[in-house]
């Protein structure tokens, strides 16, 4: 019986896992999303275009790959619809690749509805929400409350929805939100529901699977699976920053009860990382940038939310987070992104330690979001130079071999590719990947 490999963000997301998934799809016979929904992003290039995808897996371009959308995930029917039309305009027919599990849970338009009344609830400790649903949605999977992709074939499933959104409109009254004026994309609830109902159409078109069993059978049988995890570790529910995190388990122990699979399928974690950091939304950045050069960052490195469109908060690499995260998943292999971006800084900077009331550690405290905490900064020469055209990993220049041999070091983790363009072919591996 084969293993699961499983890749992951090691940061606050948009490490450039879309990229790395797919540039890995070749090895592999499927690909499995096993948390997340449509607050993910992650962004494709090739053949000089760009493909963003949120709730389907990015081996989806890969025809003879099969793709797998697990019982950890949320689906927006609507979004969904969007996302599968986008494809077919690209000559992409995913009902041939993709199969969905019957137990993955619904986000419904008055979800998203409770996302935005949470939020103006909170007032200004407001997390930063992607209004998405996604909250709610796994409010209500908690709750034994939730809908599934098998109901939809239930006779009983209008009665069910009917339910539901009563309770949720009732809850959102209760909170003093006008869910009269309330618009999702600009339409109100009633006639966004109409779209929503199609997307349900648009759903029946694929096969819907008991995932577990399929994923247990496909290992059983020898094939190779990567699973694509969404977001990332630092958002994870219960190891990330608290509170200003996602709703769903970001870390690989999220694979197992995301596809149904047990603790000891686990083979590889591939962890990705930027050569700086990002964030979107509220929350703790030790690292951040409030100067020309967090502005220089986000500008070169077009550092706005695949899903969102925010400008995203940008800063020094972090490491004392970035062997936190590689603790807690047992990564096994790093692959940094974007180190491009910073090829005309003089000087680069990494984060070795955390100054926390006076006392050094390089540690993530339980008080992280909540004391001031002071980042360690050592600075590192800057390489100078344009990386296009670089065909393999010794070309790289001295300078950026030296970054990334420290990373390595300081982390514990071997350094296995660096990606140093958007296009998926421009990742030059250091090290043969372990299979």
């Amino acid at each position: 019986m084969t293993k699961i490999d499983v890749l992951l963000g090691l940061q606050w997301g948009d490490e450039g896992k879309g990229k790395i998934v797919d540039m890995l799809t070749p090895g592999y016979d499927v690909i499995a999303r096993f948390n997340g929904g449509p607050n993910a992003g992650h962004t494709i290039e090739f053949d000089g275009k760009k493909h963003v995808l949120h709730i389907i897996p990015s081996g989806i371009f890969h025809p003879d790959k099969t793709n797998i959308i697990g019982s950890g995930v949320l689906i927006e029917p609507h979004i969904f619809q969007t996302e599968i039309e986008g494809l077919e305009e690209r000559g992409v027919d995913a009902t041939k690749n993709l199969v969905i599990s019957k137990k993955t849970h619904l986000i419904l338009p008055t979800h998203r509805m409770m996302d935005a009344a949470n939020e103006q609830a909170k007032g200004k400790g407001k997390i930063g929400s992607t209004l998405k649903g996604i909250g709610p949605a796994y409010t209500d999977k908690v709750a034994r409350t939730g809908l599934r992709v098998g109901d939809v074939l239930r006779p009983s499933f209008g009665s069910l929805y009917a339910t539901l959104k009563e309770a949720h409109l009732r809850q959102a009254r209760s909170l003093g939100f006008d869910t009269e004026a309330f618009r999702i994309d600009g339409l109100g609830l009633d006639e966004y529901e109409r779209l929503w109902m199609q997307g349900l159409d648009c759903l029946r078109r694929f096969r819907f699977v008991d995932s577990e069993y399929l994923v247990n059978e496909l290992m059983a049988d020898g094939k190779r699976i990567l699973a694509e995890g969404a977001q990332a570790m630092m958002l994870d529910i219960d190891f990330g920053t608290y509170p200003f995190v996602t709703s769903s388990s970001t870390i690989a122990a999220g694979v197992c009860t995301g596809l149904g699979v047990a603790p000891s399928a686990i083979g590889r974690v591939f962890g990705v990382t930027k050569a700086y950091c990002t964030r979107v939304g509220s929350g703790p950045f030790p690292t951040e940038l409030h100067d020309d050069t967090g502005k220089r960052l986000c500008e070169l490195g077009h550092e706005y939310g695949a899903t969102t469109g925010r400008a995203r908060r940008c800063g020094w690499i972090d490491l004392p987070a970035l062997r936190y995260a590689c603790m807690v998943n047992g990564v096994t292999d790093l692959f940094v992104t974007k180190p491009d971006v910073m090829n005309d800084f003089d000087e680069v900077k990494m984060c070795t330690a955390y100054t926390v009331d006076g006392a050094e550690t390089d540690r993530i405290p339980f008080e992280y979001c909540t004391a001031a905490i002071e980042p360690k900064l050592e600075s590192f020469p800057g390489w100078r130079c344009s990386l296009a055209g670089t065909g393999e990993y010794a070309s790289l220049p001295g300078a950026l071999r030296a970054y990334l041999d420290e990373i390595e070091k300081r982390t514990g983790v071997r350094v296995t590719a660096v990606s140093i363009s958007p296009d998926r072919r421009d990742v030059l591996f250091k090290h043969a990947l372990v299979q």
